[in-house]
This record gives C-alpha cells, structure tokens and sequence, in this order.
C-alpha cells in the first residue's frame, strides 16, 4: 500500500519520488537477464543508428551506454508490472484517465561509460526536431519512469538528477542556457540510487543526466513513459504527418518509438493492452 499524497506532494515539491520493490525481489534479477539479452541481440544495429546520426551533427546520448527502443518487442518479461496497482494510481492521479505508454526502453550504463548532458525528457529535449519551445508551462505533460533492474549507486551511475528544476521554465539540453555547464556538476545535484525492483518517478521536465559507471558491472534500467491521452505522440512515430513535416523534411533528430508488434500486443495482459493499443503495427 502507498501513500498516494506523500508521492503526489513529492512529485510536486522536487520533480521525482522512487516507489520501492514494484518489481519483487525474487523476479527482478531474471528480468534484466532477458532484458539484457534482448538488447545485446540489437546492439550493433542500435550503434550504427547512433553514429549515423552524429554523423550529421546531432547530439545524442553518452559514449559507452546501450540502450534499445521499446524493447518490449523482443521480451515480455516485465510488461505485467507495468500495470501495476502502485504505478497506475499514480499515473491516474496525475494525468487522469486513458494515460498510455509512449516508450518503452532498456538503458545499460556500461562499465566506464562517460557523462552525459543535462536535459528533459521528450517533450521537452531542446535538442529533438518535435519539442515544447521554452518557456514551458508550469504543468506536468509527461511522466517518465526508470526501473531499476539492477541496485542503481553513486558508484554504478545511479542517474543524475537537479531536485526543483521542473519548475524551471527551460532546460540546457541545446545550449542556450549559457550561465549553465550542460555538461558538468551543478550546485543541488544528487544520484538517484535504490534496489533492483524500485522505480523512479519524475515529472518529464526534470533535469537529469547520464551518470558514469565507476564499477565493473552493468547498471540496467528499464525506461518507461506514461502520457495523457491528450498528448499527441505522433512526432515520435516514423510515417505519420507530423513525423514527416517536422523531423524528416528537416533533417533534424527526433526521439522516435518503434510500434508495438501486432503479435506481442495479443500476449499482453488486457490492462497492459489497454496502455499500448494507441501504437500497433498492422
């Protein structure tokens, strides 16, 4: 049982609260085996994309972290939690009924892996062709999720956070903010750390960053995003009209999601459906 306020006020006051064990402890560490895996198998296509992309002078994640777009494809093994009775009433609180997911990602900090920028997650990443312009509303668009498949440590790269700064009216992911390094140490930062099976939650305009893995194994996480109905997530999906006209005619980068294998989508759980049936592949 949560204490529904107390996240709520959190949320609100610092921009995030880590919800403990919404993945048991005895199932969490198969899950980022398979999860893993699954990444592992897309690595050296999921690396050319990226080098592509700077290729054309585009700015993208940290060297040394792996990462896969809706992961979920290729493994199931977590989706029943995804739906869980802790996360859902929290979504529901804050972004009303109908929320959806809009991505489903693996994220491994390797071993060695560098820093990276200070930025907002989409929609707010300055950097992307589809984005909010700042000044940003003082209201919550997007809740981003982390799931911690391994303990996250100072040590690890337990990610980098700045508590207060949604409430901030821009972030420094493009630069403009001159008075802020986007790459280095800000007064107020902390590192997010919890057990395998926790899950951070933050409001998506949170300043965060890639934090280096300073031991010898993989940091694991799993990142999730629920949206309001009303948010429209077309720009992220390659061939609709607004993908088009704003990330591909422009040449410019964009977070852009895979859809849901039509296939998958009929193993999910109705609850879980419920979350993924605005993006199926037909």
């Amino acid at each position: 049982m949560i204490d529904l306020e107390s996240i709520l006020r959190a949320i609100d006051r610092y921009g995030f609260h880590v919800l403990s064990r919404v993945i048991p402890e005895d199932e969490v560490c198969e899950i980022s085996l398979q999860v893993v895996h699954a990444q592992a198998d897309f690595h050296a296509i999921s690396e050319a994309q990226k080098e592509q992309t700077r290729s054309r002078g585009h700015r993208i994640g940290a060297q040394g972290v792996r990462s896969m777009r809706q992961v979920i494809n290729v493994t199931q093994c977590f989706a029943s939690f995804l739906a869980s009775s802790e996360i859902l009433s929290v979504v529901t609180a804050l972004l009303g009924p109908w929320a959806r997911i809009s991505c489903t990602d693996c994220v491994i900090n390797q071993p060695g892996n560098e820093r990276g920028y200070w930025h907002a997650d989409w929609p707010y990443n300055q950097t992307n062709a589809s984005h909010i312009p700042a000044p940003y509303p003082d209201v919550l668009l997007h809740l981003s999720t982390i799931w911690m498949l391994t303990d996250f440590s100072a040590e690890n790269g337990g990610t980098w956070i700045l508590p207060g700064s949604h409430r901030i009216d821009q972030n420094p992911s493009d630069g403009a903010m001159h008075e802020v390094d986007r790459d280095g140490a800000l007064m107020g930062e902390i590192q997010v750390e919890g057990r395998a099976g926790d899950v951070l939650l933050y409001d998506s305009r949170l300043w965060h960053a890639v934090a280096a893995n300073r031991s010898y194994q993989e940091r694991v996480g799993l990142l999730v995003r629920y949206a309001p109905w009303w948010l429209n997530l077309n720009p992220t999906h390659s061939g609709t009209a607004e993908y088009e006209s704003m990330v591909a005619e422009t040449g410019g980068k964009n977070y852009e999601v895979p859809p849901l294998k039509s296939d998958v989508f009929e193993t999910l759980p109705s609850d879980v459906q419920s979350l993924y049936r605005h993006w199926v592949d037909s």
